[in-house]
Protein backbone atom coordinates (compact mmCIF):
# COMPACT_ATOMS: atom_id res chain seq x y z
CA UNK A 1 0.00 0.00 0.00
CA UNK A 2 2.75 2.61 0.99
CA UNK A 3 4.65 1.69 -2.61
CA UNK A 4 1.17 2.42 -4.18
CA UNK A 5 1.35 5.62 -2.37
CA UNK A 6 4.50 6.70 -3.34
CA UNK A 7 3.92 6.22 -7.16
CA UNK A 8 0.72 8.64 -6.82
CA UNK A 9 2.97 11.11 -5.21
CA UNK A 10 5.57 10.26 -7.93
CA UNK A 11 2.75 10.61 -10.72
CA UNK A 12 0.90 13.29 -9.43
CA UNK A 13 4.61 15.31 -9.20
CA UNK A 14 5.43 14.97 -13.01
CA UNK A 15 2.05 15.49 -13.51
CA UNK A 16 1.93 18.92 -12.38
CA UNK A 17 5.51 19.33 -13.86
CA UNK A 18 4.49 18.78 -16.89
CA UNK A 19 1.38 21.19 -16.42
CA UNK A 20 3.64 23.83 -15.52
CA UNK A 21 6.01 23.65 -18.43
CA UNK A 22 3.05 23.63 -20.68
CA UNK A 23 1.71 26.76 -19.50
CA UNK A 24 5.03 28.89 -20.28
CA UNK A 25 6.53 26.56 -23.10
CA UNK A 26 5.38 29.32 -25.54
CA UNK A 27 8.23 31.33 -23.27
CA UNK A 28 11.26 28.80 -23.41
CA UNK A 29 12.97 28.28 -26.82
CA UNK A 30 15.30 25.46 -27.01
CA UNK A 31 18.87 25.67 -29.06
CA UNK A 32 17.05 22.80 -31.49
CA UNK A 33 14.14 25.08 -31.77
CA UNK A 34 16.57 28.15 -32.97
CA UNK A 35 19.02 25.92 -35.34
CA UNK A 36 15.48 25.05 -36.81
CA UNK A 37 14.83 28.70 -36.90
CA UNK A 38 17.67 29.86 -38.45
CA UNK A 39 18.63 26.80 -40.85
CA UNK A 40 17.59 28.75 -44.07
CA UNK A 41 18.05 32.16 -43.34
CA UNK A 42 20.96 34.40 -44.56
CA UNK A 43 21.32 36.31 -41.49
CA UNK A 44 21.89 34.80 -38.42
CA UNK A 45 22.24 36.97 -34.66
CA UNK A 46 25.94 36.65 -33.74
CA UNK A 47 26.50 34.98 -30.08
CA UNK A 48 28.73 36.48 -27.51
CA UNK A 49 29.48 35.94 -23.71
CA UNK A 50 30.49 38.83 -21.93
CA UNK A 51 33.18 37.52 -19.50
CA UNK A 52 35.12 38.88 -16.22
CA UNK A 53 35.54 38.32 -12.24
CA UNK A 54 31.65 37.40 -11.45
CA UNK A 55 29.85 37.98 -14.56
CA UNK A 56 28.92 35.79 -17.21
CA UNK A 57 26.86 37.52 -19.47
CA UNK A 58 25.29 35.57 -23.14
CA UNK A 59 23.97 38.07 -25.71
CA UNK A 60 23.10 37.88 -29.24
CA UNK A 61 23.54 40.71 -31.72
CA UNK A 62 22.93 41.47 -35.22
CA UNK A 63 23.15 44.66 -37.41
CA UNK A 64 26.53 47.13 -37.64
CA UNK A 65 28.07 48.05 -34.28
CA UNK A 66 28.87 51.19 -35.77
CA UNK A 67 24.53 51.44 -35.84
CA UNK A 68 22.88 53.13 -32.21
CA UNK A 69 22.11 50.05 -30.19
CA UNK A 70 18.48 48.88 -29.66
CA UNK A 71 18.90 46.72 -26.33
CA UNK A 72 15.98 43.91 -25.79
CA UNK A 73 15.46 42.67 -22.11
CA UNK A 74 13.25 39.76 -21.71
CA UNK A 75 11.16 38.80 -18.76
CA UNK A 76 10.22 35.55 -16.92
CA UNK A 77 10.57 32.99 -18.01
CA UNK A 78 12.25 33.67 -21.15
CA UNK A 79 15.59 34.08 -23.13
CA UNK A 80 17.06 36.21 -25.52
CA UNK A 81 15.84 34.23 -28.28
CA UNK A 82 12.27 35.96 -27.35
CA UNK A 83 13.41 38.91 -29.73
CA UNK A 84 13.59 37.05 -32.87
CA UNK A 85 11.46 38.54 -34.87
CA UNK A 86 12.70 41.81 -34.14
CA UNK A 87 16.32 40.45 -34.72
CA UNK A 88 15.38 39.08 -38.27
CA UNK A 89 13.76 42.71 -39.34
CA UNK A 90 15.58 43.44 -42.12
CA UNK A 91 14.31 47.34 -41.41
CA UNK A 92 15.50 47.02 -38.02
CA UNK A 93 19.08 45.48 -38.93
CA UNK A 94 19.42 48.38 -41.05
CA UNK A 95 18.89 51.30 -38.57
CA UNK A 96 20.06 49.41 -35.41
CA UNK A 97 22.61 47.15 -33.53
CA UNK A 98 20.21 45.11 -32.11
CA UNK A 99 21.68 43.69 -28.88
CA UNK A 100 19.23 40.83 -27.04
CA UNK A 101 20.46 39.65 -23.72
CA UNK A 102 20.05 36.63 -21.03
CA UNK A 103 19.45 38.08 -18.10
CA UNK A 104 21.58 36.92 -15.24
CA UNK A 105 20.10 32.92 -14.49
CA UNK A 106 18.69 32.62 -17.72
CA UNK A 107 20.35 30.59 -20.67
CA UNK A 108 24.09 30.66 -19.87
CA UNK A 109 24.59 34.15 -18.24
CA UNK A 110 25.49 33.98 -14.49
CA UNK A 111 26.69 36.08 -11.82
CA UNK A 112 29.00 34.77 -8.91
CA UNK A 113 27.95 36.43 -5.85
CA UNK A 114 29.82 36.36 -2.51
CA UNK A 115 26.83 34.90 -0.91
CA UNK A 116 25.91 31.85 -2.69
CA UNK A 117 22.34 32.17 -3.65
CA UNK A 118 20.94 30.08 -6.15
CA UNK A 119 18.71 32.87 -8.00
CA UNK A 120 19.53 36.26 -8.56
CA UNK A 121 16.26 38.16 -7.86
CA UNK A 122 17.56 42.02 -6.82
CA UNK A 123 16.18 44.30 -9.78
CA UNK A 124 19.39 46.08 -8.78
CA UNK A 125 21.76 43.43 -9.13
CA UNK A 126 20.22 42.34 -12.34
CA UNK A 127 20.12 45.70 -13.79
CA UNK A 128 23.90 46.56 -12.96
CA UNK A 129 24.53 42.76 -15.02
CA UNK A 130 23.45 44.36 -18.10
CA UNK A 131 25.87 47.19 -17.91
CA UNK A 132 28.85 46.02 -19.36
CA UNK A 133 26.48 45.48 -22.61
CA UNK A 134 27.22 48.92 -23.27
CA UNK A 135 30.54 48.42 -24.35
CA UNK A 136 29.81 46.54 -27.20
CA UNK A 137 28.42 49.47 -29.57
CA UNK A 138 30.61 51.74 -31.53
CA UNK A 139 28.22 54.57 -33.17
CA UNK A 140 28.95 56.98 -29.97
CA UNK A 141 25.43 57.43 -30.03
CA UNK A 142 22.04 57.21 -27.27
CA UNK A 143 20.77 53.63 -26.79
CA UNK A 144 17.06 52.55 -27.07
CA UNK A 145 16.33 49.77 -24.36
CA UNK A 146 13.24 47.83 -24.69
CA UNK A 147 11.95 45.69 -21.72
CA UNK A 148 9.32 43.52 -21.72
CA UNK A 149 7.34 42.17 -18.55
CA UNK A 150 9.48 41.27 -16.04
CA UNK A 151 12.46 42.64 -17.85
CA UNK A 152 10.60 46.44 -18.00
CA UNK A 153 11.40 47.46 -14.29
CA UNK A 154 15.03 45.82 -15.18
CA UNK A 155 15.24 48.16 -18.28
CA UNK A 156 14.11 50.89 -15.83
CA UNK A 157 16.42 50.54 -13.34
CA UNK A 158 19.12 50.13 -15.28
CA UNK A 159 18.13 53.81 -17.19
CA UNK A 160 18.42 55.36 -14.06
CA UNK A 161 22.06 53.94 -13.44
CA UNK A 162 23.43 55.28 -16.95
CA UNK A 163 20.68 58.26 -18.00
CA UNK A 164 23.28 60.07 -19.90
CA UNK A 165 23.76 57.09 -22.06
CA UNK A 166 20.24 56.50 -22.74
CA UNK A 167 17.69 57.95 -25.42
CA UNK A 168 14.44 55.97 -25.01
CA UNK A 169 12.73 53.49 -22.42
CA UNK A 170 10.36 50.92 -23.99
CA UNK A 171 8.31 49.32 -21.33
CA UNK A 172 6.19 46.64 -23.37
CA UNK A 173 3.36 44.70 -20.82
CA UNK A 174 5.19 45.86 -17.68
CA UNK A 175 4.66 44.25 -14.39
CA UNK A 176 5.50 47.62 -12.37
CA UNK A 177 2.88 47.78 -9.94
CA UNK A 178 3.79 46.23 -6.50
CA UNK A 179 0.42 45.75 -5.65
CA UNK A 180 -0.53 43.84 -8.74
CA UNK A 181 1.44 40.89 -8.50
CA UNK A 182 -0.47 38.14 -10.06
CA UNK A 183 -0.65 34.34 -8.62
CA UNK A 184 -2.00 31.42 -10.42
CA UNK A 185 -3.48 28.08 -8.83
CA UNK A 186 0.14 26.45 -10.11
CA UNK A 187 1.96 28.88 -8.38
CA UNK A 188 3.47 27.14 -5.16
CA UNK A 189 3.62 23.83 -6.77
CA UNK A 190 6.54 25.93 -8.22
CA UNK A 191 8.00 26.18 -5.19
CA UNK A 192 7.69 22.63 -4.23
CA UNK A 193 11.45 21.33 -4.24
CA UNK A 194 10.53 17.94 -5.63
CA UNK A 195 8.51 19.47 -8.45
CA UNK A 196 11.31 21.77 -9.57
CA UNK A 197 13.79 19.04 -10.10
CA UNK A 198 11.40 17.96 -13.26
CA UNK A 199 11.31 21.72 -14.37
CA UNK A 200 13.41 23.50 -16.43
CA UNK A 201 15.32 25.59 -15.45
CA UNK A 202 14.46 29.26 -16.46
CA UNK A 203 11.69 28.18 -14.58
CA UNK A 204 12.87 27.89 -11.32
CA UNK A 205 14.71 31.25 -11.64
CA UNK A 206 10.89 33.04 -12.64
CA UNK A 207 9.21 31.52 -9.77
CA UNK A 208 11.97 32.76 -7.25
CA UNK A 209 12.20 36.47 -8.79
CA UNK A 210 8.05 36.18 -8.98
CA UNK A 211 7.79 35.73 -4.97
CA UNK A 212 10.21 38.16 -4.42
CA UNK A 213 9.22 40.81 -7.67
CA UNK A 214 6.52 42.61 -5.09
CA UNK A 215 9.34 43.39 -2.52
CA UNK A 216 11.84 44.41 -5.05
CA UNK A 217 9.07 46.57 -7.43
CA UNK A 218 8.93 48.21 -3.38
CA UNK A 219 12.19 49.06 -3.64
CA UNK A 220 12.04 50.80 -7.04
CA UNK A 221 9.32 53.64 -6.12
CA UNK A 222 12.07 56.29 -6.19
CA UNK A 223 13.14 54.99 -9.34
CA UNK A 224 9.98 56.45 -11.40
CA UNK A 225 9.96 59.67 -9.45
CA UNK A 226 13.48 60.35 -11.27
CA UNK A 227 13.10 59.13 -14.86
CA UNK A 228 13.30 61.54 -16.62
CA UNK A 229 14.37 60.27 -20.59
CA UNK A 230 11.68 60.03 -23.01
CA UNK A 231 9.60 57.15 -21.63
CA UNK A 232 6.59 55.06 -23.85
CA UNK A 233 4.74 52.29 -21.84
CA UNK A 234 2.42 49.88 -23.84
CA UNK A 235 -0.22 47.54 -22.35
CA UNK A 236 -2.84 45.14 -23.16
CA UNK A 237 -6.26 45.06 -22.13
CA UNK A 238 -6.38 41.40 -22.57
CA UNK A 239 -3.00 40.66 -20.77
CA UNK A 240 -3.48 37.54 -17.89
CA UNK A 241 -0.02 38.09 -16.67
CA UNK A 242 0.84 42.23 -16.79
CA UNK A 243 -2.74 43.82 -15.12
CA UNK A 244 -4.02 46.02 -17.89
CA UNK A 245 -3.82 48.78 -14.37
CA UNK A 246 -0.26 48.52 -14.90
CA UNK A 247 -0.75 51.42 -16.73
CA UNK A 248 -2.57 53.65 -14.44
CA UNK A 249 0.56 52.97 -11.98
CA UNK A 250 3.02 54.12 -14.98
CA UNK A 251 0.97 57.64 -15.18
CA UNK A 252 0.67 57.81 -12.00
CA UNK A 253 4.21 57.68 -10.97
CA UNK A 254 6.72 58.22 -13.87
CA UNK A 255 7.36 62.29 -13.81
CA UNK A 256 9.18 62.44 -17.09
CA UNK A 257 7.51 65.25 -19.08
CA UNK A 258 8.49 63.47 -22.44
CA UNK A 259 6.73 59.87 -21.75
CA UNK A 260 3.40 58.38 -23.39
CA UNK A 261 1.17 55.52 -22.71
CA UNK A 262 -0.36 53.42 -24.97
CA UNK A 263 -3.59 51.01 -24.24
CA UNK A 264 -4.33 48.13 -26.71
CA UNK A 265 -7.68 47.34 -25.82
CA UNK A 266 -7.57 43.29 -27.52
CA UNK A 267 -4.30 43.04 -27.02
CA UNK A 268 -2.57 40.37 -24.63
CA UNK A 269 0.87 39.79 -23.30
CA UNK A 270 2.98 39.10 -26.28
CA UNK A 271 2.51 42.49 -27.98
CA UNK A 272 6.28 42.56 -29.13
CA UNK A 273 4.94 39.63 -31.11
CA UNK A 274 1.08 40.30 -32.43
CA UNK A 275 1.99 44.13 -32.67
CA UNK A 276 5.22 44.66 -34.46
CA UNK A 277 4.61 46.69 -37.02
CA UNK A 278 3.36 49.25 -34.27
CA UNK A 279 6.72 48.55 -32.38
CA UNK A 280 8.91 48.58 -35.15
CA UNK A 281 7.19 51.89 -36.47
CA UNK A 282 7.65 53.39 -33.05
CA UNK A 283 11.92 52.85 -33.07
CA UNK A 284 12.02 53.70 -36.98
CA UNK A 285 10.62 56.96 -36.53
CA UNK A 286 12.96 59.21 -34.35
CA UNK A 287 15.33 56.95 -36.29
CA UNK A 288 14.60 57.93 -39.77
CA UNK A 289 13.72 61.12 -38.78
CA UNK A 290 17.61 62.07 -37.68
CA UNK A 291 18.47 60.47 -40.66
CA UNK A 292 17.08 62.96 -43.15
CA UNK A 293 17.66 66.12 -40.78
CA UNK A 294 21.23 64.40 -41.28
CA UNK A 295 21.43 64.71 -45.26
CA UNK A 296 19.79 67.73 -45.08
CA UNK A 297 23.02 70.05 -46.74
CA UNK A 298 22.63 73.81 -45.06
CA UNK A 299 26.46 75.17 -45.41
CA UNK A 300 25.57 77.36 -47.61
CA UNK A 301 22.05 78.37 -46.24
Amino acid sequence: MLRVKKFQSFFIIILLAFALTSCFSRYLISEKQVRRHYAKKDIRPEIQIIKNDTLSLCIASVGNDTLPMLLLIHGAPGSLWGYMNLMDDQDLQNHFHIVSVDRVGYGKSRLKMKKKRKYVTSIETQARALLPVFTLNHSDQKVIVLGRSYGAPIAAKMVSLVPEKVKELIMVSPVIDPDKEKFYWFSKWGRNSLVQLFLPGDFNTATAEKYSHSDELKKLLPVWQNLHVPTTVIQGGNDWIADPSNLDFARKNIKSKRSQYIFLNNAGHMITFTHLNMIKEMLLRSQLFKEKITAVDISNE
